[in-house]
Order: structure tokens, then sequence, then C-alpha cells
């Protein structure tokens, strides 16, 4: 190139140049930014403990708080055996060598070469050896950003996969504490059932004996005896539905059946019992913890990259390469040793035609960022239906506590007095069958609304991101949740 030409050129370069500088800057995923708004504050009632406001607390370790060592050893059973979590960790790998691959491509490539070759170059010439080892190296020079901006794409992925595995760790260990809840329920319903059926029972048989002494009617006896029986069936259902909620729990942990009955006979009908949760006053913290909110920011920021790369490819692209390498060739007996290396060449690829495909290629990367911002905003308004709904049910759950109570207590003095009345001649069979169905039906709801707070307590800490943190390292991201025995200490 003549100094005429370089200068003609030098416009062009400096344009080039400023072009190579013009990428979109990272759109702001931080919950409650302009571009990803939120509500300024919740429309549900906060727990009571964090209706004061303060900062979240440490959710990291918050199954160790429960009262119930089984519950977190299937916890950890069901997070080693889920295939959800085992596609997580692949996806995980996947996006690490991609991201490997993307930031190997911003530096110079360097291969190794061995050659050796024994040649006659023309007749009667003596045989000639030549042999060589040297580098080659080339590089492409990210004059537009393209190979940066797929750089960035890639580690936004990986760090979407990281979130991804810490939601499904989440998912995992939420469903199955609902199962595991359920199950107790279950048996709690189990023993109430066993009760009643005690109970009508033993009022069968002496309303049957009163009916053959004659102080009771035969329609009296028929009644105890269908009451009694009624019961008995009711119990057969109950006890199925149990058995149904521990194989639904063997399928989730993978533990043999035999064994975790047997543990499970050690605390029989014991729903476990939650510590409350400290929920953030402002929902952009509570939001900015969620692992699927981080995994959808993440996704946008790697389509903000792709859309800068596919725009990037539309400029020329300029690569270098060279090479060195010591050599040898003995010819005739005599030997020459020497390097011999090479710079070049410089090669440029002007895109000139292609029919419209890059210009494609990069109004579809655009549309796919615009898609992508959507899916996160639309990620944000489900987040907070999730955790306000999650408030609102426990809030539900945690106050008609005390009514639920009171009325059990109200219904088993009622049966008390109507079974008092009913063996001294004061009250009739259908008195007493009316306050044991009240009294059944209060103790029954006892039950579910102890079970409906436990996972109103669950769905709660799932849904303002069960403890994880965005500043998470790599190596915890990978790092199952601690034993049963290191939540103890």
């Amino acid at each position: 190139m003549t100094l005429a030409m370089g200068r003609q050129c030098a416009p062009c370069l400096t344009a080039l140049l400023l072009l190579a500088g013009c990428t979109t800057a990272p759109p702001d995923t931080t919950p409650g930014s302009a571009s990803a708004p939120v509500p300024l504050q919740w429309h549900a009632p906060l727990p009571q403990d964090a209706a004061h406001g303060g900062d979240l607390a440490d959710l990291s370790h918050w199954w160790a708080q429960f009262d119930d060592p089984l519950m977190l050893r299937l916890i950890e059973s069901g997070q080693q055996a889920s295939a959800t979590l085992a596609q997580a960790s692949a996806r995980i790998a996947d996006a690490r060598a991609a991201r490997t691959a993307s930031g190997a491509a911003l530096v110079p490539a360097l291969d190794a070469s061995v050659s050796a070759s024994r040649v006659v170059q023309s007749p009667g010439a003596p045989m000639a050896t030549t042999s060589s080892v040297g580098l080659q190296a080339s590089w492409e020079l990210d004059l537009f950003g393209a190979q940066r901006a797929g750089a960035r794409a890639a580690q936004a992925r990986l760090e979407s996969s990281r979130a991804g595995w810490h939601d499904a760790r989440v998912s995992v260990a939420a469903e199955v504490a609902t199962a595991y809840v359920g199950l107790r329920a279950c048996e709690a319903q189990l023993a109430q059932a066993e009760l009643d059926v005690r109970s009508r029972a033993e009022t069968s048989r002496l309303t049957v004996l009163a009916a053959g002494a004659g102080f009771q009617a035969p329609a009296a006896a028929d009644l105890a005896r269908a009451s009694a029986a009624q019961s008995r069936a009711a119990l057969t259902q109950q006890r199925a539905q149990c058995d149904i909620a521990v194989k639904s729990l063997v399928a989730l942990t993978a533990v043999d059946e035999a064994a975790l009955r047997q543990e499970l006979a050690a605390s029989s009908a014991q729903l476990p019992q939650p510590a409350a949760l400290h929920v953030a006053s402002v929902p952009a913290v509570a939001l900015a913890q969620r692992p699927d909110i981080a995994a959808a920011a993440a996704e946008l920021v790697a389509a903000s990259a792709d859309a800068d790369q596919a725009e990037a490819l539309r400029w020329p692209r300029i690569a270098l390469s060279g090479s060195i390498a010591a050599a040898r060739q003995r010819s005739g007996g005599v030997s020459t040793d020497g390097k011999v290396w090479s710079i070049g060449p410089v090669s440029v690829t002007l895109p000139l035609f292609d029919a419209g495909v890059r210009r494609a290629n990069a109004d579809a990367a655009r549309a796919r960022y615009e898609s992508a911002r959507t899916a996160y905003a639309a990620s944000l308004r489900a987040a907070v239906r999730e955790v306000e709904t999650a408030l609102v049910a426990l809030h539900g759950a945690i106050a008609r506590g005390e009514d639920v109570r009171t009325a059990v207590v109200g219904f088993e003095r009622s049966y008390q007095a109507a079974e008092a009345r009913y063996r001294g001649g004061l009250a009739s069979l259908f008195e007493l069958e009316d306050a044991r169905r009240s009294l059944v039906a209060a103790r029954s709801a006892l039950i579910e609304q102890q079970r409906e707070s436990v996972i109103a307590w669950v769905d709660t800490y799932r849904a303002i991101g069960g403890g994880w943190r965005p500043s998470s390292t790599t190596a915890d991201a990978m790092t199952p949740m601690p034993s049963t025995q290191a939540f103890r200490t």
C-alpha cells in the first residue's frame, strides 16, 4: 500500500474503528428499574414477623429449622435422585463448554505441527530427508465486537443455567416437603379415623345390648351398626390414601419403601413445624433473589449480546495467521538446520452480496431480544403474583387457626355432654351421632389447617427464592444441600 493510498484509506479505517465501538449496552435487569418495573410495595399481608420491615433473613438453611430430621434427609435424597436436577447440571456443563469456546475465539489459536518426508527430487539425485517441528497461529481480529458479544452471550447463558439449577433445587426441596407434610397430615387424619371407629364400635355394642334388653328401639341398633360400618369404610379409604402418599414419597426420594415406612413409624401423625420467614418489605428485594428471575434476566442479556453479534457479522472480518518452525534437511550427506517462519496472510472478508441473509439474521436476533424482554417482564409479574398468592394463603391459614382450635374444643365438650346424656338415657342416638359428626369434622378441619399452614410457609419460602443469592460462586452453584448432620451442628 502506498503512502497516498494509506492517506486515502485513513478516513475509512477511522470509520471502521468507530463502528467497532458501537455496541449495545447490556439491558438493566434489576427488578425495580425502568426496564424491569415491579410494584413499590406488596398488596398482600406480610407475615407478622416481617410486618415491621427489615432485611430478608438468610433462608439458605431454613429447612434446618424444622423439627423433623427425617424430612431433611428425604429432601437431600430427593435432590440426589432428581432427574430435573441432573438435567440442570448437564445444562451447566454445556453452557460452560460454550463459554470456553466463545472465550477461545477472542485469543489466537495455537497448534503444534510435526512433519517428516523422504523424497528423490530428480532421477539420479540423492535421497533427501526433511523434518520440522513448529507452531502455527491464527487469529481473527474482533474489530466489530462479534466475538466479544458471543462471549457475553455465552457467559449470560452459563449464569442462566446456574440459576436454573438453583431453581430446580428449591423446587425439588419444596415438592418433597409438600409430599412429606401431606403424608403426615394423612396419618393424623388416619389416627382420628381410628379413634372414631373405636368410638362408634363401642356405641354400636352398647346400643345393640340396650335394644336386646328392650331399652332401645331396634331402629337405634340399626343406626348404630350403620354408623360403625360407615366409620370403618372411611378408615379403609384413609389408609389407602396414606399408602398412596408413601409410594409418592418413595418415587420422589428413591428411598426403599420398607426402610421408609420403618422411619415414618417413629413419629407417625406428627406434622413438622417450620420457623417463620422474614419477607422483605420492598418487592424488588425479594424478587432479586429468585433464581428463575435471575435466569430470565441472564437470558435477556444473552439475547441482547446475540443481537450485537448478528449486527457485527454484517461488517468486514479480518484474520491473521503465521507460523514458526525448526527445520532440518539432509541430502547427500549434508545436513542443513535452521528456522523457517511466516507472517500472513492477512485476510479481509468483505460481505458484498448474500441475498439479505446477514440482515435477516440481525433482524431475527433483534426480534428474539424483544421476545426475551417481554418474557422477562412477564416473569416479573408472575413472580409478584406467586409471592402475593403465597402471602395471602399464609395469612389465611394462620388467621383461621385460632378459630379452628376453638371449634375443636367446643365440639369436644358438646360431644362429651351428648355422650353422657345418651348413656343416661336423656339423649337419643341421633343427637349423639350429630355431635360426633361435628367433632370429627372439626378435628379434620384442624389437621387440614395445620397442613395448609406448613405448606403455606413452604410456598412462601419457594416464592421468595429459597435462600439463593445472585452472588453465588461457581462452587456454590454446584454444591448440593448440606447433610442433615451439618444442619444439626
